[in-house]
């Protein structure tokens, strides 16, 4: 097989791995009845997070902080990132944090000290950062006691706003980067289906690459009936990246690609090309009249592989007798 062709299957596996992230907040829609602390204890566990809804919403900490049926909250939680090779705690903090020396406060909060870089492969943490709105009574210690749980943090806060001098003025806002927002199983479950909300938001993308695919089909059809194989594995792998298809997109393309691989001897592409086809159209049909032996023994020999029952156990024999027949 050319070096050429190697590239191209690869590319096609590579194509249609897909990697998902964790957000560092979700939306919450208030429901008749709700209060605030209710939200706090039901997604953390603690009505004391209720400050850190009202921080997070930027909504007035007065008497019973009204909230009304249909306001969305947004409710912080922490992200997760792994980390690749070649990260540093300074490149990850510049990137997820916003600046470079924000390291320190990275670090820490992965229980682990600035000088001992992250390792390959490794999952840490990301610090959800509080917007907060300096009040009229507030200093950097008794911030950092209402949210970071230690005056002694007052350090971080420092720091991490690159502030000159410790004054702080009514008004100013601050980042507090918060690491204790442990979710609550129910917490965990609304954070979910809120990444359902969150994408649905994002309506139209998915629409556009269906349309965009659909366009390309007959000149992938034409590929794959002129003989262009490497040409038609390429433009179906590099659909299939498109992502958020329909599944008879899904399973047209695979159905070209089961093509392409047999006719370039690319058996267990073709074989899994095949069963990719077949889950997204359950009508799919080996007819040996529309498809080539060679198409048909693809699919055939990949069903066999896979539904291959083991051997029955042998029948159990009588032990022989040790004093030998009577």
């Amino acid at each position: 097989m050319s070096s050429r062709r190697t590239w191209v299957f690869a590319g096609a596996l590579a194509a249609t791995t897909l990697a998902a992230s964790a957000a560092a907040a979700f939306p919450h829609v208030v429901r008749e009845g709700e209060t605030l602390a209710q939200i706090a204890e039901r997604t953390y566990g603690r009505v004391q997070m209720e400050q850190v809804l009202v921080a997070a919403n930027a909504l007035d900490a007065g008497a019973g902080v009204p909230i009304m049926p249909g306001l969305r909250l947004e409710v912080p939680a922490l992200g997760h990132h792994r980390v690749t090779a070649g990260e540093t705690w300074a490149i990850l903090a510049e990137r997820l944090l916003g600046a470079a020396d924000r390291s320190d406060v990275l670090a820490l909060s992965n229980d682990t000290m600035p000088w001992i870089e992250p390792t390959d492969g490794q999952e840490i943490i990301v610090p959800y950062n509080l917007r907060y709105v300096v009040g009229q009574h507030d200093t950097l210690l008794t911030i950092a006691y209402r949210f970071l749980g230690k005056r002694d943090n007052a350090w971080m806060l420092h720091k991490y706003n690159h502030f000159k001098k410790d004054t702080l003025r009514r008004g100013m806002v601050i980042l507090v980067p918060l690491t204790d927002l442990p979710l609550t199983a129910e917490g965990k479950a609304e954070a979910a289906s809120a990444g359902a909300l969150v994408r649905s938001e994002g309506a139209g993308r998915a629409r556009e690459a269906q349309r965009r695919v659909d366009a390309e089909l007959p000149q992938l059809a034409s590929d794959v009936r002129s003989g262009r194989y490497i040409d038609a594995v390429a433009r179906a792998s590099r659909l299939l990246g498109y992502g958020d298809l329909a599944r008879m997109q899904i399973a047209t393309l695979h159905r070209h690609l089961l093509e392409a691989y047999v006719a370039l001897d690319a058996t267990g592409l073709a074989e899994t090309a095949c069963a990719a086809w077949r889950e997204h159209d359950p009508t799919a049909r080996l007819d040996p009249i529309e498809l080539s032996p060679k198409i048909v023994r693809a699919c055939t020999s990949f069903t066999e592989q896979h539904l291959r029952l083991p051997p029955p156990d042998p029948a159990p024999t009588e032990p022989a007798d040790a004093g030998g027949a009577r």
